[in-house]
């Protein structure tokens, strides 16, 4: 005859538990841990306090998964496209300055007194003054051959503030000097 279970055995054996099957209701975010992708989750049912980091291993939901990376890519390309289009814009304002700017009447062509000459330079092999002009605080470089002409005794005042004198008795300081050493 078959052994059969006793009843009250049987209810003390603990049944095998099924493990609670989690859905995910939407990704929030994506990361990357350690070399892994892991995803923000909003699991259905849960509240915010429950949504968790998890990896991409971990997960069975592809449709979720290719949804959510769609939409990060087509955010990443939108950006790119704003950013391409605020840096024409940029270079479309610069362009438009850089031509006012090169338009806009220089020198003496401004129709300004010259006050005094700050500085020289040479352009291209040509000596230009840097000058500084009556009731503006604008400098322009001026070639030097129209300030010679327009405005000589500014010309003149610059150059006497650069002059040093060396005196006879200062040669013989200097001749002095190489003999005692």
């Amino acid at each position: 005859m078959p052994k059969t279970a006793d009843p009250v055995a049987t209810e003390d054996v603990p049944e095998e538990e099924e493990e609670e099957e989690f859905v995910v209701e939407k990704i929030l975010d994506v990361r990357v841990r350690n070399g892994k992708k892991e995803y923000y989750l909003k699991w259905k049912g849960y509240g915010d306090a429950d949504n968790t980091w998890e990896p991409v291993d971990n997960l069975d939901c592809p449709d979720l998964i290719n949804a959510f990376e769609d939409k990060i890519a087509s955010k990443k390309k939108e950006e790119k496209k704003r950013k391409k289009d605020d840096t024409e814009g940029s270079a479309k304002k610069k362009k438009k300055v850089v031509e006012d700017e090169e338009n806009k009447p220089r020198g003496f062509d401004r129709g300004l007194q010259p006050e005094r000459i700050i500085g020289a330079t040479d352009s291209g092999g040509e000596l230009m003054f840097l000058m500084k002009w009556k009731d503006s605080d604008e400098a322009d470089l001026v070639p030097a051959r129209q300030a010679n002409i327009r405005c000589p005794q500014i010309v003149i005042a610059f150059y006497e503030e650069r002059l040093t004198w060396h005196t006879h008795d200062d040669d013989k300081e200097d001749g002095a000097n190489k003999d005692d050493k």
